[in-house]
């Protein structure tokens, strides 16, 4: 029985669990994708389309170039075997898994819907949307007439219509049929998930176990934190299920040296099913919402990386850059880069490079196929490297040597 796991051999674990140390298949089809998403569960989905939307990006690290248009047709058309819902951030996920967040749904009614607050106070706009999306659906909040839907506040502000459909959205009244030129279309979820999904009902522990249970084979080790995280489990329940599954022989309770809190050792658990493999082999660049890196305790833990988005942060106070996305070689987080495709020149643009301590010689090396790889995925004809961060003069050199410089 394995109850001591080293840093390194962690590491591995966890990027094996997610798919990565894997030969590259020779085509990426729709049965590529489909075994991907079962994998790892989920799909964070994101707006910022800087360089590439958030969904596409898991894919392209563990599995290579691929048409994003076979992922759409599994998460954007209608009757599409993945549906949208709020099983970590807003995420796609299978059809058959809504069952399962049903007491999310029911939770999220009761908090938004107590007397006196802003729901049961537009009951009235409620009311004429589900008449609206029984007639006409599915439609984008766009799409809508109704003297509700403008947006009030600034900019960024929500009209009633929209924040009437995505509160219902949350409380599984409605569902997304699909998505069009990336904006929800919005159904009654009777007119978009079949009668055997939405009839079956799951105990809240039973769901709950069970989420857990996919989260731990999608970690292959870690701990409760990281357990509850990808689905947004708190802390209470998750412990719960880890118990249970403990007491069935699912997960195996174990020690990481280096993994400590407060000078005291984190609890840790291993999937009995994990993968222990000795070596990684990988060079890829995260999404930043990717499951490896988006709970950033882990990843301080797991790699010594210190992530923090900056797409929020001014300009001016900007450290790394706008959309920096880890540099995974191996089994280790050695880098970060901000790109960004420039459409309108056909240019695939470095607009930092930064190297973490410990990076590898060959860092550089790994790097520049990796671009080309981007770029020509990104239909861009060629890379510009922008002179920020230390490890861009090298790899400005390297991309000049390779040909491939804008």
């Amino acid at each position: 029985m394995v109850d001591k796991v080293s840093s390194a051999l962690a590491r591995r674990i966890a990027l094996a669990a997610q798919g990565f140390g894997r030969p590259r298949p020779a085509v990426v089809g729709t049965r590529q994708l489909n075994g991907l998403i079962d994998r790892i569960n989920l799909l964070q989905i994101d707006s910022v389309n800087v360089f590439e939307r958030s969904h596409y990006l898991p894919a392209f690290a563990r599995l290579g170039s691929y048409d994003k248009g076979l992922l759409d047709s599994l998460t954007f058309k209608a009757g599409a075997p993945h549906t949208e819902y709020w099983p970590h951030e807003a995420a796609f996920m299978r059809r058959e898994d809504w069952p399962l967040f049903q007491w999310r749904m029911d939770a999220q009614r009761a908090r938004y819907t107590k007397p006196d607050g802003w729901f049961q106070n537009n009951l009235k706009t409620v009311d004429w949307l589900r008449a609206e999306l029984a007639a006409n659906g599915p439609l984008t909040a766009g799409e809508i007439e109704h003297d509700a839907n403008r947006r009030t506040g600034p900019w960024w502000g929500w009209s009633d219509v929209k924040r009437a459909l995505e509160l219902m959205f949350i409380f599984g009244e409605v569902a997304i049929a699909g998505r069009t030129r990336f904006q929800r279309r919005y159904a009654l979820a009777a007119d978009v998930l079949p009668a055997s999904i939405l009839n079956t009902r799951i105990e809240t522990r039973d769901a709950v176990r069970e989420l857990i249970r996919r989260s731990a084979r999608a970690h292959g080790i870690g701990t409760a934190g990281d357990f509850g995280d990808y689905y947004r489990i708190l802390r209470a329940p998750a412990l719960e299920a880890i118990a249970d599954l403990e007491d069935a022989g699912e997960l195996l309770p174990v020690t990481v040296p280096g993994w400590e809190q407060g000078g005291r050792a984190v609890k840790a658990w291993l999937h009995k099913d994990a993968r222990l493999p000795r070596r990684v082999e990988a060079t890829a660049l995260l999404s930043p919402f990717d499951p490896v890196v988006w709970y950033r305790d882990r990843a301080l833990r797991m790699f010594d990386f210190h992530y923090r988005i900056e797409i929020y942060t001014p300009a001016e106070k900007r450290i790394f850059g706008y959309y920096t996305m880890p540099l995974l070689i191996d089994d280790r987080v050695v880098g970060r880069v901000d790109l960004k495709s420039d459409r309108q020149a056909g240019i695939l643009r470095v607009q930092s490079a930064w190297s973490e301590p410990g990076a590898p010689a060959e860092t550089v090396e790994r790097l520049v196929p990796l671009l080309e790889e981007t770029a020509a995925w990104q239909g861009l004809g060629g890379i510009a490297v922008a002179d920020r961060g230390d490890l861009a003069p090298a790899l400005q050199v390297a991309v000049a040597a390779a040909g491939v410089a804008a």
